[in-house]
């Protein structure tokens, strides 16, 4: 099966030549989310809790475009701009997911777009005839 891009209108607009989502088999790869207001484009306001909470809710969004949730992901990865925001962010990602405990990396980044503290990508797998 072909890569497929999927719609995502639910997602900030992309900042780029990409796709917020693809589907290649029975995986949907998701870019990284940055703490943009879907509505705005803009970076939310707030601290790093501020950040982390809308990073999640855009990739809930996407996902929930695609027909996949939270529970569907199987890796994640986060990219801070300071580890000293990783307790932070861990608390608001582990409320996200709940029981849900898919693997994840964690890595300290010079930058981020847009002057993000906080990026998180995902790998779902969700087969296609479910």
């Amino acid at each position: 099966m072909p890569v497929q891009p999927l719609p995502t209108p639910s997602a900030p607009p992309a900042a780029g030549p990409y796709s917020h989502a693809v589907r290649a088999g029975d995986w949907i790869t998701c870019a990284g989310q940055i703490p943009l207001d879907p509505a705005t484009g803009a970076l939310v306001e707030g601290d790093i809790t501020a950040q982390a909470e809308r990073v999640l809710a855009n990739i809930r969004a996407v996902l929930g475009d695609v027909g996949a949730a939270l529970t569907d992901v199987a890796k994640a990865t986060i990219f801070l701009v300071d580890l000293a925001d990783f307790a932070a962010v861990n608390a608001v990602y582990a409320e996200a997911f709940g029981d849900h405990r898919p693997a994840r990396s964690t890595i300290q980044v010079a930058a981020l777009p847009a002057g993000a503290r906080v990026e998180i990508e995902v790998w779902a797998h969700r087969p296609v005839d479910r």
